[in-house]
């Protein structure tokens, strides 16, 4: 249920993405989904990768600060409101969601929300309750 996410800080400044991108590309590591938020003077992007642990030594290597963080993927028909009470339940239970973001499957027909929760185990209780799929990490990885 838990899958792992590439995060890193980037320098905001031209190039600093395309640079990151690059190395994946020369290293042949598939970039499945990303999230980037910035500030004035850096961002952190979130990567899910099919070789996070790849991603992460390689990273490094190019002296980029990065880890290794546990995200919870779900999948969510696509149909207004499916989203809305996969947050309700999390509130309910009184767990936080510290960031999310998306990417739509054409071939399930759902959007594959990745969430990075308060408290990951009493999240995936509550999202289990709902009856809802969780993406594995085949389907994150390898697509």
């Amino acid at each position: 249920m838990m899958i792992k996410q590439v995060s890193l800080f980037l320098e905001n400044k031209n190039g600093s993405l395309a640079h990151v991108c690059k190395i994946m590309g020369e290293e042949k590591i598939n970039i499945r989904a990303l999230s980037i938020a910035d500030t004035t003077d850096f961002g952190v992007l979130r990567l899910i990768v099919n070789d996070p642990d790849s991603a992460v030594a390689k990273l490094k290597e190019k002296d980029f600060l990065a880890g290794i963080t546990e995200v919870v993927g779900i999948k969510v028909p696509d149909k207004p409101g499916s989203l809305s009470a996969v947050l309700e339940k999390l509130e309910t239970e009184g767990v936080a969601v510290e960031y999310m973001y998306a990417f739509y499957e054409d071939s399930q027909k759902k959007a594959m929300v990745i969430l990075r929760l308060s408290d990951n185990e009493k999240g995936v209780r509550a999202i289990e309750s709902l009856n809802l799929e969780f993406l594995t990490e085949e389907e994150a990885y390898k697509g």
